[in-house]
Formats: structure tokens, C-alpha cells, sequence
């Protein structure tokens, strides 16, 4: 059975968000009901993914952790580590060398939600990816924002270019990274950028030149939201609170998702619920508690 851990990149000072942000980190401000970082969270534990490590900056750690603790409560085992100075989404790697040791690693950015028919599916099959790398990319109207993949005629990615100011494509690589245990050694290797950063592309180049690069296309069924600036964190709050509105299910509940994929009963279900009771979140994993599980389907699936 192939271990991999997971990592959270929740540092960083967010000031593309300021004011909001100038008194707490980004990935603790709420997206419609939830605190952000339950989004992310939840995404690694639909994969299948039971150690995670949350990286912060320093005056935030200890909020994080009176949030969400050692992930017991989840099922799961969290870990935290700081990033003094934010230099890159590769600099991750370098931070969690000692968290990772022998096993594979997904990194997802704190500040990405990712929601979608078929999800599920993808996320727990490249779970099983012992070797190489796989990425997502996304079809946006502001590529220039982010690092671009290009395709050739048979839809083989051959480039990969980080925030080009004439975009040669217009898929994003979004923030959730599949990698295989050879990722610390090609961190190690990457040069600050002209922006002063190890470049997650960089990284990504790396696994192409060697063949070991996977990038999926992520189709009309499933939703990438970058919540990085104001517009964008609207839209990602108005997006959950209209499907939660229309569905009566809630999205990024690392509670719901923790009982569904079994990390816990439903005795601990039942006792997480009494913590929220009178917000309406208890209320709801309550609700859940009363339908069988295989009201969806297959346990797990229809998060």
C-alpha cells in the first residue's frame, strides 16, 4: 500500500486581501460558512490522505492550531511547521523534508477550492501514483495570473510557463500537486526566480524533462476557485452558498467527509455535531447522521 502525506501552504501574509488580512491569515477567513482552510483540508482527506501537514507564517500558527489541532477529531494526524519567509510554492518541500521522509506528498494551497462531479475519482487515483508527478489544469479567461501549460496536437503537455504576459494557452495549473518521493531532491535543486521565489513550474519542468509529468484537464463537471483577491473570494463564497442552498449538503465539511470515508463512527460524528449545535453546522451532521450512508452511493463518493 502506497504511504503519502499531504501538505497545506498556509503561510504567507495575504495582503492582496488587506485590510481583511492584516490581523488574521487568508486561510482562516471563512468562505461563506466554513473557515477557508477546511476546503483544502477536506480535498486531501477525499483523496484518501491521513497525515497532513499545515504550514503557517508565525503569527498565525497557534491560531491554526486551536482551530483544527492534532486532526484526531477528523480521524486523521495533523502536523505544523513555519515559514519564516515566504519564497515560493516549492519552498514547501524544503520546510517538510523531515515530515515527508519516504513517502509520496500532495501539496494543495490553502487558499484553492476544488469542487466537481468525478473529483473524488481523480483525487484517489492519483493517490496510488508511485512515480512521477500529475498536476490539474483549468480553463480560465485570466491565465497571465498563473503558471500555463501548453498542449501539442495530440494533448501532451510539452511547456509549462510561469505568469506569461501573453499567455500561449489559456489552462492554469491549479493548486493541488501529486508528487512521487524524489520531490525534496528536485526542490533542492531549483534557483530563486527573478521574483525571488522557488517556482513551483520550476519543479514541474522538472518532472516533464524526465517524462514523469501527468497533467489532467479538469472538465466543465468540476470547479477550481483561486480565493486570492476580493472578487475572487465572493465568488467562492457565493458559489458554496448556492449549491449548499440548493443541495442542503455542505461543501469543505471535513466532519462529513472524515465520517464518510470512515476516519470515524458515528458515535464521533455525533460528537462533533453537539459542538455546533447552535450554529446550524451541528444541526447538519446531525441531519446526515439520520440517512444511511449508502444513500449516495458508494461511502465516500458524493462528498
Amino acid at each position: 500500500m502506497i504511504k503519502r502525506k499531504g501538505i497545506i501552504l498556509a503561510g504567507g501574509t495575504g495582503s492582496r486581501l488587506y485590510p481583511i488580512t492584516k490581523a488574521t491569515s487568508k486561510q482562516l477567513i471563512p468562505v461563506y460558512d466554513k473557515p477557508m482552510i477546511y476546503y483544502p483540508l477536506s480535498t486531501l482527506m477525499l483523496a484518501g490522505i491521513r497525515d497532513i501537514l499545515i504550514i503557517t507564517n508565525p503569527l498565525d500558527n497557534q491560531k491554526f492550531i486551536e482551530l483544527l489541532g492534532n486532526g484526531s477529531q477528523f480521524g486523521i494526524n495533523i502536523k505544523y511547521k513555519i515559514q519564516s519567509k515566504p519564497e515560493g510554492i516549492a519552498q514547501a518541500f524544503l520546510i517538510a523534508e523531515d515530515f515527508i521522509e519516504n513517502s509520496s506528498v500532495t501539496l494543495i494551497l490553502g487558499d484553492n477550492l476544488f469542487h466537481g462531479d468525478l473529483l473524488v475519482n481523480r483525487l484517489q487515483k492519483n493517490y496510488l501514483l508511485d512515480e512521477g508527478a500529475s498536476i490539474f489544469a483549468y480553463s480560465v479567461f485570466d491565465p497571465e495570473r498563473y503558471g500555463v501549460v501548453e498542449f501539442d496536437s495530440k494533448g501532451v503537455a510539452y511547456n509549462i510557463e510561469e505568469k506569461p504576459k501573453n499567455p500561449k494557452s489559456k489552462f492554469a495549473i491549479t493548486g493541488l500537486y501529486f508528487y512521487d518521493n524524489t520531490v525534496v531532491e528536485k526542490a533542492k535543486k531549483i534557483n530563486l526566480s527573478d521574483r525571488g521565489e522557488l517556482e513551483i513550474t520550476d519543479l514541474n519542468k522538472m518532472y516533464m524533462n524526465e517524462g514523469k509529468l501527468i497533467v489532467e484537464i479538469m472538465n466543465r463537471g468540476m470547479t477550481w476557485l483561486d480565493t486570492g483577491t476580493i472578487d475572487s473570494l465572493h465568488e467562492a463564497s457565493s458559489y458554496i452558498r448556492s449549491l449548499e442552498k440548493r443541495q442542503g449538503l455542505k461543501i469543505g465539511c471535513p466532519e462529513e467527509v472524515a465520517w464518510r470515508m470512515g476516519f470515524i463512527c458515528d458515535e464521533q460524528l455525533y460528537f462533533l455535531s453537539t459542538k455546533h449545535i447552535k450554529s446550524g453546522y451541528g444541526e447538519y451532521l446531525q441531519t446526515i447522521l439520520n440517512e444511511s450512508k449508502d444513500y449516495f452511493g458508494i461511502q465516500g463518493t458524493k462528498i
